[in-house]
């Protein structure tokens, strides 16, 4: 992704914005070695953002899911069983782990996720939900869970 930056007011403000679901269409939540990419908009149609959900194929549990507004800006972004992450401060964040947009940072900062929002990251699928809600997604797409899910 290319780093756009916008100041940590527009990027809290656009975290914390209500997110919708575009349409009705049923989405399918990928199995191993594939990805997903939602369309969301913000309650007045004024913000598109982008939901993704990466997954690896060599390890079942590991999968990224972010959050983007504007096509490229990563407000939000959350890697499960993947390797640490080495913050710009040289500190390393064990996964599971959530990257929170920072002004003149994008998504280069990290910190463990939190357990009271994302209570079992050894179910994918949940996770994902959980993601969402702490994205603010208020209407959820419908996402069907696969059967690697």
């Amino acid at each position: 992704m290319a780093d756009i930056d916008i100041t940590q007011a527009e990027a809290d403000s656009l975290i914390l914005m209500e997110k919708c679901r575009v349409d009705s269409e049923e989405w399918f939540f990928p199995p191993p070695g594939e990805r997903l990419s939602i369309p969301l908009v913000s309650t007045d149609k004024r913000e598109h953002f982008v939901i993704d959900v990466s997954r690896v194929e060599i390890k079942l549990t590991k999968a990224t899911y972010q959050n983007r507004a504007r096509q490229v800006i990563i407000l939000m972004r959350l890697d499960i069983d993947g390797s640490p992450h080495r913050n710009p401060d040289g500190d390393d964040v064990p996964c599971p782990h959530l990257h929170v947009y920072r002004e003149g940072y994008g998504d280069k900062w990290a910190f463990p996720a939190p357990l009271d929002r994302f209570t079992n990251t050894q179910d994918l699928f949940q996770t994902f939900e959980e993601f969402m809600l702490h994205c603010n997604v208020t209407d959820s797409p419908n996402i069907q869970k696969g059967l690697f899910s």
